[in-house]
């Protein structure tokens, strides 16, 4: 007979582990840690170092300075640096400081940065997407024409702003800085919309858009962080440039970093170091600014493509 009783179901031994089992945590205080964090530290210092002591003396008065301790903090802070820095400091017969030439700075930057960015935009999205026979020549000599070494051009730029009348004008040193920033910031914008899905750019095309339809609808709201990227590129070479503005302007329209540097080399009177470092902190708060607020986009946009070939 079978038996068809039901079965109660035996009893599995239950296994007591010995401890938790796993990777052990790592020692938050180990040798890697000590010697990466030191290497860090070392280097921030490296770096942070010459800013302190810029900051400390332009707070100084030129008696304190005398004293010799360029490291020690200021005994008495003192602001007439800055002032005198910014709309007192002589260079020749001229004592406005740099305002002036932060303002000729301003007007170079502004449409310098949106007339370039502007243009290499569109060359990078035709490149990418709208491919024309030719279009792997012309991206070719303008890489080329990327790396060619501004001395070089030089005298022949001068003939040219001369024949168009723009020789010592702000238009003239927009005109070059733009030309100058169009083709490493085309190589950016085309390999940025290459990186981008086709799809959407079939489909729209699928939905009747056209060149400019698709670049100002679909292109340029996705493209915000390379966009940050090349204004940062951008604003950081304009500002700080020296060659082309002490070349291609007159002292009445030097930009800041010429009058920077007329003021710091001025051979008239005492060598007043803390306007010197006054002069030199003011005149780098501008790239300074956009790095510190739009840091995070410029990551993202180096990330998301804008260095991929």
């Amino acid at each position: 007979m079978v038996d068809l009783s039901p079965q109660t179901p035996k009893a599995t031994p239950v296994r007591i582990l010995d401890g938790p089992r796993g990777t052990k945590p790592k020692a938050k205080v180990s040798r890697r840690n000590v010697m990466l964090y030191g290497t860090l530290l070392l280097i921030a210092l490296y770096y942070l170092l010459p800013l302190y002591v810029m900051v400390v003396t332009s707070l100084k008065g030129m008696p304190e300075i005398r004293l010799g301790n360029i490291f020690s903090p200021p005994v008495e802070i003192t602001f007439q640096p800055w002032v005198k820095a910014w709309s007192e400091a002589c260079t020749g017969i001229n004592c406005d400081g740099l305002s002036r030439g932060f303002g000729n700075s301003i007007k170079i930057l502004v449409p310098s940065v949106a007339l370039s960015i502007a243009i290499a935009s569109v060359n990078g999205y035709a490149l990418a997407n709208w491919r024309f026979k030719g279009s792997e020549t012309f991206f070719t000599i303008l890489i080329i024409g990327a790396f060619i070494p501004y001395q070089t051009m030089l005298y022949p730029i001068v003939i040219i702003l001369r024949e168009l009348k723009l020789m010592g004008s702000l238009w003239g040193l927009v005109l070059v800085h733009s030309i100058f920033g169009m083709p490493i910031l085309t190589l950016l914008f085309r390999n940025y919309f290459a990186s981008l899905p086709e799809e959407l750019f079939k489909a729209a095309r699928v939905d009747g858009a056209g060149f400019w339809g698709i670049y100002l609808r679909v292109m340029v709201p996705m493209s915000i962080p390379i966009f940050v990227v090349a204004m940062i590129l951008q604003v950081t070479g304009i500002w700080n440039d020296f060659l082309f503005g002490v070349i291609y302007t007159k002292p009445e329209t030097y930009p800041m970093t010429v009058q920077l540097n007329n003021i710091v080399n001025s051979v008239q009177g005492v060598k007043e170091y803390n306007v010197n470092m006054a002069a030199t902190l003011l005149t780098g708060l501008v790239p300074l600014v956009i790095y510190l607020v739009s840091g995070k986009l410029f990551v993202r946009g180096i990330a998301a493509g804008a260095v991929k070939g």
